[in-house]
């Protein structure tokens, strides 16, 4: 086994000085890792108190940047955390490998294979495991401690320094007093990390850092099961009202006659029922946050008597003749159209004013490209966790099937069915060690298509799928890919293979067009007169 050659050294040390991002600092200290020691599969992954989170890795599924592993519950990483120096496990190690089921060129359990992780300190504090395997057994066990010390140092200052710009980063934004326990309690709470590396979400994490440390009201778009409560709890966590409370109102749920009553308050005796002094949400948010979901769904008396809360800074409550200072600063979240609320009549538009003073829009599932597998490997970790399973993996082909749907129900919908297809495929391989979720375990998931676009289908193309139906054994699969073929290839037509335009009749985002239509071998041919 080679020691690190000069060479890669000066490299490290040049990359390590540049203007290089956090993403190249570690893809490039992988790529030197794999090319000095030989390996199947390489992951870098950063210490949070009780898990670890992959933040780099090559020889693994994509869905493993998405997983958060808790480290009581994978002994590896348990002795790798405790350890002062590299650690080579046994090629027989009873131990279970926490990859296992995970390297992106096999299928199936890991056989008998070399192991090794490296714990990164900085200053006697543990930032993070780098950890290293191959298929081959015992391929470690000649390596050269010098070789493996020196390694250890590149990627603990690799890992050290991607932190402290972070850290610098965060603290423009933030009191940089409160800001790492803050994104520690949102990493270990469920749902408490926006997931996903696409333009959008990259787009929308850029703008809760501009916007989050002002005063400004916010109005929060989008679907239903996008994550808007999960936005609005991350605006909060990096605003300045962080170590206040954030109060969540479902304006939806509000029986109109008890809305001025939960909002302001009301004294005892007010009503019939009140039998006591309540405090309302407006105060409860006092010095810090109140979130309105579903701020679309109140009638317009109630919003009035907001409007004058937020204009004013004061609130009545029911039954009070004193009027009440408070500082509150307003989330509300939607997945009207507001504007449209507005002109029709059936919002208010001063409200609206004083709502959107910095409007946030969260894009839908289907536009974010590339967000899905972090998702689903995300979802797939948690579920793991609940239901006991030693390891629980999803296939390439299932990933594609999910690619191909346009998930109306956005996140909350693809979180639903990887629960749905991890019970039915736990209970499917039930002796299995590693559980690995099929296309059959998540349904029959049919895409919201336009009734024009179903109309245009020929009677031909309706009878050719009637006759698969009558036929003894039809394979779903192939039923499924030969109708969405029929129809792209229609509306491609349509559109005089312009794909932008296809895909936004099909409402899809073009990327994932594009790799449905390769799957189908669909092809556009351009002729030259």
């Amino acid at each position: 086994m080679n020691e690190i050659t000069s060479n890669a050294l000066l490299q490290l040390a040049i990359d390590s000085t540049n203007s290089l991002s956090s993403n190249d600092r570690f893809d490039r200290l992988l790529d030197t890792v794999r090319k000095t020691i030989p390996c199947d599969a390489v992951a870098l992954l950063s210490f949070h108190q009780d898990l670890l989170k992959p933040i780099a890795q090559q020889g693994l599924t994509k869905d493993t940047l998405g997983r958060r592993f808790y480290i009581k519950d994978h002994p590896r990483f348990e002795v790798l955390c405790n350890a002062n120096t590299a650690v080579r496990f046994s090629a027989d190690s009873p131990l279970p490998d926490p990859y296992d089921g995970l390297l992106s060129d096999r299928e199936g359990d890991l056989p008998v294979h070399a192991c090794m992780g490296l714990p990164l300190y900085f200053n006697n504090n543990l930032l993070g495991l780098l950890t290293i395997d191959s298929l081959t057994p015992y391929v470690f066990d000649t390596i050269p401690s010098r070789t493996l010390d020196v390694i250890t140092s590149i990627a603990a200052n690799t890992l050290n320094t991607a932190l402290m710009i972070e850290q610098l980063e965060s603290k423009a934004i933030h009191n940089q007093n409160v800001v790492n326990e803050l994104t520690q309690e949102a990493l270990n709470r469920d749902g408490g990390e926006i997931i996903g590396n696409s333009p959008s979400i990259t787009k929308l994490k850029n703008e809760i850092k501009i916007v989050a440390p002002s005063d400004f009201n916010i109005l929060i778009y989008g679907e239903t099961g996008v994550g808007k409560e999960l936005v609005a709890r991350t605006l909060h966590q990096y605003s300045n009202r962080a170590n206040s409370a954030l109060v969540y109102v479902n304006c939806a749920a509000l029986p109109e006659n008890l809305i001025e009553s939960e909002l302001f308050g009301h004294v005892k005796g007010a009503f019939t029922g009140a039998e006591k002094n309540r405090a309302g949400k407006f105060l409860i948010a006092d010095g810090g946050t109140l979130f309105l979901d579903e701020i679309g769904e109140l009638p317009l008396s109630a919003q009035s008597k907001i409007l004058r809360a937020i204009q004013n800074n004061e609130i009545q409550p029911v039954g009070q003749d004193k009027v009440e200072q408070v500082d509150v600063r307003i989330f509300a979240a939607t997945n009207r159209n507001l504007k449209t609320e507005v002109d029709e009549g059936r919002f208010r538009a001063d409200l609206y004013h004083r709502l959107s003073v910095y409007p946030v829009t969260v894009d839908p599932l289907r536009d974010r490209e590339g967000d899905l597998e972090l998702l689903a490997g995300y979802f797939i970790e948690n579920t793991r966790r609940k239901l006991g399973i030693a390891q629980l993996k999803i296939s390439i082909d299932t990933i594609a099937y999910l690619l191909q749907y346009d998930w109306p129900g956005n996140v909350r919908e693809l979180e639903h069915v990887v629960s749905r297809a991890a019970l039915k495929a736990s209970a499917r391989q039930r002796n299995n060690q590693v559980i690995n979720i099929d296309i059959q375990d998540c349904g029959n998931l049919v895409s919201l298509l336009k009734k024009d676009l179903l109309s245009s289908i020929t009677s031909t193309e309706l009878s050719s799928a009637t006759e698969q139906i009558n036929k003894e054994n039809i394979n779903l699969r192939d039923a499924t890919d030969n109708f969405q073929r029929g129809l792209i290839t229609k509306v491609l037509q349509q559109e005089n293979g312009n794909w932008a335009a296809t895909a936004r009749r099909l409402s899809t985002d073009r990327g994932n067009l594009n790799r449905a239509a390769k799957r189908l071998d669909i092809k556009v041919l351009k002729v030259i007169n």
